[in-house]
């Protein structure tokens, strides 16, 4: 089994983390092909970014299915593109927003999530409407860290992501928390090992996920919303990306 696992944004250093991650949670034997697009953002922390990276994504899943890839991880709490991506794909796609809400909802009764930048937080908000998690979710806080400090040691990142989850159990009560970047899932164990609670990083749940519904033969219904896309020409810069017969 092979599941590609796109980082939408083009920092290697960031993918390489997210392999990380992903390679710790699937099954031996399960193969795991991290990758980031060859244009876009390098990071994506807004509505602007998140469409820029779409189409170096769409481009990933593309390649994916010419390869014969089982199944496909987008590694942005974002969730960009997944739809898109739902349509021209055969196997499941999984994004990680979607599948840490979903793994925190079987975990406690509460979570809230715990994000970079406030601008990001209304994005979050949004993909809780769409996946039915508004009632679950006590609330989107961010960290006000961007996306690329989390790489960075001056930072100390970690003490304050680690200070604002401390402040969601105390003042929402929550149950478990989730983090809403892929950047920071190399930090989940260390976080929930100090905190005593679960602490979910979307990239392990969702290559979870995705390996488990390939064991069990699903894939993605292409009969209604997520039927192929309609041949037709694309024309100037999007040429290459017209969808065929």
């Amino acid at each position: 089994m092979r599941i590609k696992v796109i980082n939408p944004n083009t920092t290697w250093s960031m993918t390489e983390t997210i392999a990380q991650a992903a390679r710790a949670a699937v099954s031996p034997g399960v193969e795991i092909e991290a990758v980031s697009p060859a244009h876009g953002p390098v990071s994506i922390e807004g509505h602007y970014d998140e469409a820029m990276a779409c189409l170096g994504l769409l481009d990933e899943v593309r390649k994916g299915e010419a390869e014969g890839a089982d199944a496909y991880v987008i590694a942005c709490f974002g969730d960009p593109g997944l739809d898109a991506a739902r349509e021209i794909a055969r196997g499941p796609v999984i994004g990680i927003a979607e599948a840490a809400m979903r793994s925190a909802g079987y975990l406690a009764t509460g979570f809230s999530v715990v994000t970079t930048l406030q601008r990001t937080v209304v994005i979050a908000e949004h993909l809780l409407d769409k996946y039915g998690a508004r009632a679950q979710c006590r609330r989107v806080r961010a960290c006000e860290i961007a996306v690329l400090e989390l790489e960075n040691p001056a930072s100390d990142a970690y003490r304050t992501i680690l200070a604002e989850c401390r402040r969601a159990l105390a003042e929402d009560g929550c149950g478990a928390i989730v983090l809403g970047c892929a950047g920071m899932a190399d930090l989940c164990r260390r976080l929930s090992g100090e905190l005593g609670v679960p602490v979910i990083d979307g990239v392990a749940a969702a290559v979870a996920t995705a390996e488990a519904l390939v064991r069990i033969g699903l894939g993605t219904s292409k009969h209604g919303d997520y039927a192929s896309p309609l041949p037709k020409p694309y024309t100037g810069l999007l040429a290459p990306w017209a969808p065929g017969d």
